[in-house]
Formats: C-alpha cells, structure tokens, sequence
C-alpha cells in the first residue's frame, strides 16, 4: 500500500511537471492583426502593411475614423479602408469585412492609437517600437 503511494504521488508530480512546461500561450487578436499586418503572402498579396505602414507608421489615429481618403478613393468603414489597401497597394484579395482575419487587422489598427511614445507626433499617439 505504501508503495503504491509512492508510485501515485511521483505520476502526479511528474504529470503537474509537463503540464506547465506544454502549456500554450493565448495569442490575443491584436498579436494575430500585427502577424497577419506584417505577412506578405496574407490575402494573396505581393508586399505587406508593413512595407507601407512600418510598424503602423501614419495609421495611429485610424482606429477612431469613420471614414477614411486613400488615393483619392472615399472608404465608409476601417474594413473598406483595409480592403482597399490589400486590393490596390498589396495587390491582393479582399477578406470578408467579418471574418476573424479582418477583426484582428482591425483590433491591431486600433491598438496603435493607444502607445504613447515621447517626441512622436500628438500625446497619445505613436509607433510601437520607436
């Protein structure tokens, strides 16, 4: 009986042991936006956001617009602005205004509006990573 215990207690040591060195970590939707913003290949595009937008560069206020100007074009949503800039400047496909993808574009766009960065542009606004 003893040693059964023993046995009991070194499975259920070793069982909590992998359980935390396998855990997964939740990747948040803006960390799927930035990957799928800097990704050349997403949507069938020949260059990424981040060839135009470097690490957001110029888009820190679009996450509060309701309507946007791009190339002399007038877009009524952020999602026809995305679109418009993967089918024209990225020359790719557009996504589904409610797809996963373009809600975690979205999410990341937004999410540039609020790092501050000392000396860059208005309080409140900036590029992450500069």
């Amino acid at each position: 009986m003893k040693i059964l215990g023993i046995v009991l207690f070194c499975i259920i040591v070793v069982g909590l042991t992998f359980t935390g060195a396998y855990a997964v970590k939740k990747i948040t939707p803006e960390e799927r936006g930035r990957a799928f913003f800097r990704d050349a290949n997403f949507a069938d595009s020949k260059k990424s956001c981040d060839s135009c937008h470097p690490n957001g560069r110029g888009l820190e206020k679009a996450g509060g617009k309701k309507t946007f100007r791009i190339m002399g074009k007038r877009q009524n949503s952020i999602e026809e602005a995305v679109n418009f800039c993967i089918t024209r400047a990225s020359k790719g496909k557009a996504i589904g205004t409610r797809s996963r993808e373009m809600k975690d574009i979205v999410t990341y766009i937004k999410s540039l509006m609020k790092i501050e960065v000392p000396g860059y542009g208005v309080p409140g606004y900036g590029v992450p990573g500069y």
